[in-house]
């Protein structure tokens, strides 16, 4: 989830202050760095957190000459109780193109392992990785000759695939769903993300059920949501699934506008989240509520998919939803953060640290556990993402039929099992820019 803050402020995560020491606010701390040495930017990045990380209290203390850099005094003073990867350091450029475009330097699909296993959840339409026929539910078993196994038990996997670099080819060895393996070389180019995709139309007993797969909160999406949205609100839909199951979260101001669009004049007015700030900065504490965007549907509840890779912003639409309206999540926990960024750029980069929780109108947030599903379900990657008989998707249809969980086998959509009964992936642990991105 993101914000904004002077430049752009992005992404949303959270934690609790407890005692200790706050250091004084540095005069310094939103100047960008006279030059770009190592140390003046190590220098930069503590005087941020100083002033505005949410952890001031708790993060260690450290002497910034004795880093290499930025990147490696961030890691040795997070406070990681609550913040492990949420704050990061991501290259200008990179940064800019995937929030404005929705676009990043890779081959073009999203993954997620389960103990030694690795699968592709998604294949981007128009992609390296889709030109080389990968498919959603392939299996990766090698990366440029080295078994994904030892990858993932090595702590090695998050960065297996090499640099963001257009021209870097990877080779591949890939199971198919149908057992067929191969080696595959691709080579890494500008890829668009597709942020809404999948807009479809179900008739359940008599009720039309729309459906869309939502991919990342960032500028395209407005658009994009608004379309669907438009499209739902002629078909005049009674219910709606929204499919966030490998969403890495986004910009609030997209959260804002998505959140306007399900809750509709029940929500129009109504608190959508607000941020806390540490204790230094409660004047930036803030309300931010919910609108009334032109295709605002009206509904009296909405289904949301989630697994462990749906996270920050897709979050924190299901918590602010929830005070107004029923929100039935089907699928597995998400990830649990419920804290945001901002974003301060210092020469060719931009410093996202948490610099703020979230609460809904009912002061509720602190979901660093994850939110739980109301409907358990399977991510059942043997079907394309919008297929009734996917298991996810196919448990939300089994309970507008039924109103009752685990309804999906007796409504006649129970899915294939040919990636093993129950197979539920985890996110990949890349951390920072990579975590939000959720793709290679």
């Amino acid at each position: 989830m993101t914000s904004r803050f002077g430049r752009p402020l992005l992404a949303a995560f959270l934690a609790v202050l407890g005692a200790g020491v706050v250091l004084p606010a540095p005069a310094a701390a939103q100047q960008t760095p006279t030059t770009c040495t190592p140390i003046r930017q190590t220098l930069f990045v503590r005087d941020v957190l100083y002033e505005y990380y949410l952890y001031v209290r708790e993060m260690t203390r450290k002497n910034p000459a004795r880093y290499r850099g930025p990147e490696d005094y961030l890691e040795a003073v997070r406070y990681r109780d609550r913040d492990a990867s949420f704050s990061y350091i991501a290259d200008a450029e990179e940064d800019t193109l995937f929030f404005d475009e929705s676009r990043f330097i890779g081959m073009g699909f999203s993954t997620a392992i389960s103990g030694s296993d690795m699968r592709l959840t998604e294949v981007y339409a128009g992609s390296p990785a889709d030109a080389a026929g990968l498919r959603r539910g392939d299996r990766i078993t090698e990366i440029n000759g080295q078994a994904v196994s030892s990858l993932i038990s090595s702590g090695q996997i998050g960065t297996a695939f090499g640099a963001a670099t257009i021209g870097l080819t990877v080779s591949m060895r890939v199971v198919s769903v149908d057992g067929t393996a191969r080696t595959v070389a691709v080579t890494k180019q500008l890829v668009t993300i597709p942020t809404v995709a999948n807009v479809k139309l179900f008739t359940v007993d008599g009720r039309r059920v729309g459906y869309f797969s939502f991919r990342n909160f960032v500028r395209p999406s407005f658009e994009a949501l608004d379309a669907a949205a438009a499209q739902f609100l002629a078909a005049g839909i009674d219910e709606l699934v929204v499919d966030v199951r490998y969403n890495g979260g986004g910009l609030v101001s997209v959260a804002q506008f998505l959140g306007g669009l399900l809750g509709g004049l029940r929500t129009n007015g109504q608190v959508f989240t607000e941020f806390v700030h540490n204790d230094r900065n409660q004047a930036l504490n803030e309300t931010i509520r919910f609108e009334l965007p032109e295709h605002a549907l009206t509904l009296d509840r909405v289904f949301v998919i989630t697994t462990r890779s749906s996270a920050s912003a897709s979050e924190l639409i299901i918590n602010a939803l929830r005070p107004f309206m029923t929100v039935v999540t089907v699928g597995d926990r998400t990830f649990g953060k419920p804290v945001g960024q901002y974003s301060f750029d210092f020469c060719d980069k931009v410093f996202h640290p948490v610099a703020f929780a979230t609460r809904n109108a009912r002061g509720e947030g602190d979901y660093f556990n994850g939110i739980a599903p109301t409907c358990p379900a399977a991510d059942d990657i043997s079907r394309p993402l919008g297929d009734p008989l996917e298991a996810s998707l196919a448990e939300a249809l089994g309970y507008v039929r039924t109103e009752r969980c685990g309804a999906a086998a007796a409504a006649g959509l129970g899915p294939r099992r040919e990636v093993g009964e129950g197979w539920r992936g985890e996110p990949v642990p890349a951390g920072g820019f990579r975590q939000l991105v959720n793709a290679w």
